[in-house]
């Protein structure tokens, strides 16, 4: 099992940071954001976010495995269909990447290929199901495989979602089709998560809380006019707004969802935007 599987398994506290591959063939800056990560058990690379075009995410995660570092593949369904995905879980496994997040993946109307044809053969549900075959040693074909691929498999999760009821209804076929980890959206109020994880507590499945650095008022109204699945509530953006310095008000922020993460959950997963200087900061509440 994975490091991160093996901390999960044990009841550590654990922290991931998610970073996005470069626009561009070259990996170094990357690298050098992720050799800063220190207080990071592991490092999410995320597949084309917002339907955004960039480096596979697959390749990075060779190189930064290379590095010494615990790479997270997250995996959408958007872009490929199933036999292209088997492929690539193969290939990964093949790799040494052990820890999967999978995603169903946002509409390319949402990003920089408005033009692009979405694939969506399969949500990320039935890909959870596949990968759950494919462990077996069975492709979603009915083939037998040569040899079956080992992962420690996650999938995202939503404790704000409104209304719940469905959200909740898919987290618990998720669990059915052998999710081992839940990595969940942002979270800002403390009442979502505590509902959440209260709906969770039978199931004994690890939980790390998604946590948001929103540096200034503007950012917020951009994630909520633009990210699906995010919304910053009116008093945050309030609180934002009035601050004298907003930075700081959102690092404010981001600790206290950690400090909820503490109460609730398992480990928090840190989307700071390009400031993973902040991460120890952010940490320290």
């Amino acid at each position: 099992m994975s490091r991160l599987g093996t901390k999960l398994q044990v009841g550590e506290f654990v922290v991931t940071a998610e970073l996005a591959p470069p626009k561009g063939a070259d990996p170094e800056a990357i690298l050098r954001k992720a050799e800063a990560l220190t207080a990071v058990d592991a490092v999410n690379l995320t597949d084309n976010q917002g339907a955004c075009m960039r480096m596979a995410p697959l390749a990075l995660a060779r190189i930064l495995l290379e590095c010494g570092h615990e790479p997270v593949l997250q995996v959408t369904c958007r872009d490929r269909n199933r036999i292209a995905l088997q492929a690539d879980l193969l290939g990964a496994a093949a790799l040494g990447i052990e820890n999967l997040l999978i995603l169903s993946g946002d509409h390319p109307r949402f990003g920089d290929h408005p033009g692009a044809r979405p694939v969506f053969d399969l949500d990320s549900v039935q890909l959870l199901r596949g990968i759950q075959q494919m462990q077996s040693g069975i492709d979603m074909g009915g083939s037998r495989l040569q040899s079956a691929p080992r992962f420690f498999v996650g999938a995202s999760a939503a404790p704000a979602a409104q209304p719940m009821e469905p959200a909740l209804l898919k987290t618990v076929k998720k669990i059915s089709c052998g999710v081992q980890f839940f990595q969940t959206q942002a979270v800002f109020e403390h009442n979502q998560l505590e509902k959440f994880m209260g709906f969770l507590a039978n199931y004994r499945v690890p939980v790390i809380l998604g946590v948001v650095l929103i540096k200034n008022a503007k950012v917020g109204e951009f994630l909520n006019r633009h990210i699906p699945g995010i919304q910053v509530p009116s008093d945050l953006l309030k609180r934002l707004e009035g601050a004298p310095d907003p930075l700081v008000e959102g690092v404010k922020l981001a600790r206290e969802a950690v400090f909820w993460a503490r109460q609730f959950c398992q480990g928090v997963h840190l989307m700071t935007f390009g400031r993973e200087d902040l991460i120890p900061e952010i940490l320290a509440g």
